[in-house]
């Protein structure tokens, strides 16, 4: 079993910047592929970005392209997604979610092939 706590959400005004984080329980957290996933009021969860076991392959949602990092720390067992340039269009619930299959590969993009997830973080931007 694996337990996500994301952290590092807030309020910020649009141009502004955020860093979330994602910390892992567990041994195994250099094994698994993450994700950042969100999901706004009234709308589904939508990938945001992904990043390997190893984290030399990144794969961003094209709304994010440009502004937002992914970025992994295996040795603190800690994801990171720095977002800047935020929009208020940014604005939603953060998770980050863990993929034990196929992990070497970026391209499975969809919650469902998610096995772990953190609980999320509130990410507001003000125009």
């Amino acid at each position: 079993q694996v337990q996500l706590v994301e952290s590092g959400g807030g309020l910020v005004q649009a141009g502004g910047s955020l860093r979330l984080s994602c910390e892992a329980s567990g041994r195994t957290f250099s094994s698994y592929a993450m994700g950042w996933f969100r999901q706004a009021p009234g709308k589904e969860r939508e990938f945001v970005a992904a990043i390997n076991w190893s984290g030399g392959r990144t794969y961003y949602a094209d709304s994010v392209k440009g502004r937002f990092t992914i970025s992994r720390d295996n040795a603190k067992n800690t994801v990171y997604l720095q977002m800047n340039s935020l929009k208020p269009e940014d604005t939603a619930v953060y998770y980050c979610a863990a993929r034990t299959y196929y992990s070497g590969s970026v391209y499975y993009t969809t919650p469902d092939k998610h096995d772990y997830w953190g609980q999320g973080t509130q990410v507001t931007v003000s125009s």
